[in-house]
């Protein structure tokens, strides 16, 4: 679970990888035989027994460095990623941090560049609100809504939700479920853990090889293993080509 990916001197939530700490972590997974995938692709090979040797990457926010930063390290390491953006928030920031720096958002011509370089995109609400304990039409608006803005978006049915602070109930999960996504992923979502509610681990600056190989072992440990799931969905032809 990556963030923002930029140099930076003030990161009060530690959401910001700089470059060269990217680059050094795509580099320690490829000398493993490992390499980062989107989720989608990964649970499609969870799915045919062929992901043993994959790991998927996910970037929330939709920040725009990823199009100016992250993208260009991941092609060069022949890795894909998920990237879970905000169409609520075409033009704007990271508002919802009362602290830290202002960073730019994707916009939609941004997303469609994203999308066109091979990663998928994926929804993390219309404008990153907390969905625990939200009512239905807040639910609706922020899971199915943005599912529709975005496949309107990308001529892409959307298959992936992200849980904005990776805080959810099961009423938050059944309403992904209902609005037709394949998967949602969460962080340490407990005893609700499976297709709607993948478990994570943040990765940040301060994780270099030794701080790798311990959240990779401790991983399965400290989060409930995801049971077998159904593949979701292949891309789909572009909409509009249709």
């Amino acid at each position: 679970m990556y963030h923002s990916i930029a140099y930076t001197t003030y990161d009060p939530y530690k959401i910001t990888v700089s470059p060269d700490r990217l680059h050094s972590q795509l580099t320690w997974l490829r000398r493993r035989g490992l390499r980062g995938v989107s989720v989608g692709e990964l649970l499609r090979a969870r799915a045919a027994g062929r992901a043993e040797r994959l790991v998927g990457l996910t970037f929330d926010d939709g920040y725009r460095d990823f199009l100016d930063t992250a993208l260009p390290l991941l092609r060069a390491h022949g890795c894909t990623a998920t990237v879970f953006v905000l169409p609520g928030r075409l033009h704007g920031s990271n508002a919802w941090d009362p602290d830290g720096p202002r960073k730019r958002l994707l916009n939609a011509d941004g997303i469609k560049e994203v999308a066109a370089a091979g990663m998928e995109i994926g929804s993390h609400g219309m404008t990153h609100v907390t969905l625990r304990g939200a009512d239905d039409e807040v639910l609706d608006h922020e899971v199915a809504n943005s599912r529709r803005r975005l496949t309107d978006l990308t001529g892409v049915p959307v298959q992936g939700f992200c849980y904005p602070y990776g805080q959810l109930d099961r009423r938050a999960v059944a309403a992904v479920e209902a609005a037709g996504y394949g998967y949602a992923c969460a962080i340490s979502p407990g005893r609700v853990t499976g297709q709607f509610a993948l478990p994570r681990v943040h990765v940040g600056e301060r994780d270099g090889p030794l701080r790798l190989r311990l959240k990779r072992a401790l991983h399965p440990v400290r989060r409930r293993r995801v049971p077998p799931l159904p593949a979701p969905a292949a891309p789909a032809e572009s909409l509009d080509a249709r």
